[in-house]
């Protein structure tokens, strides 16, 4: 089978194209909240069972959501159905969100702290960051006490560690040298 990410390319570009500007962030919420529920095993075994039409699945799908869906992301899911696609909605909301952030000249970034960072504290960081990656960045921020101290910063495939945890490794592997 395809990879994942070839397969949802063509749905998250063709969605892109579709939207307008203005619904772009009402439509990656939708997104995400779909990718939330297309990720339930329940739902995914109830989609591969022959006995259960698209419209059926298409029904307990949309109404599994919180917020009610737009036009295009049910057409976006019903196509998804047809095509027995489902586990791909995960993927293509992430495609979909790549795209309206280069749209906006963003990217995503998580934060990984080993303690609850302050709000004061989080827009002074955030702004450090925008100024550290060159570009405007939406962030999300999530505890790991394993780094034991510091943060760890990904932002696409560039991570910026400063954790207390990789000071350790580092110190363990030029020791170990």
């Amino acid at each position: 089978m395809a990879e994942l990410a070839t397969i949802a390319r063509p749905y998250a570009e063709a969605l892109f194209k579709a939207a307008p500007v203005s619904e772009a962030q009402s439509i990656a919420t939708q997104l995400t909240e779909l990718a939330q529920v297309a990720a339930d095993e329940q739902l995914r075994a109830f989609a591969d069972n022959p006995r259960a039409s698209v419209d059926q699945v298409f029904e307990v799908a949309a109404s599994a959501t919180k917020t009610v869906l737009g036009d295009r992301v049910k057409n976006l899911l019903r196509l998804i159905l047809e095509n027995g696609r489902l586990s791909a909605v995960p993927e293509i909301t992430s495609q979909f969100k790549a795209l309206v952030n280069a749209q906006r000249g963003a990217s995503d970034a998580i934060v990984y702290s080993a303690f609850v960072i302050e709000p004061a504290q989080l827009s002074e960081l955030i702004a450090a960051l925008e100024k550290r990656f060159a570009r405007k960045l939406n962030v999300w921020v999530e505890l790991q006490p394993e780094l034991i101290g510091g943060i760890r910063v990904v932002v696409g495939d560039e991570v910026l560690d400063t954790s207390v945890k990789a000071r350790l490794e580092q110190m363990k592997v030029a020791l170990t040298a």
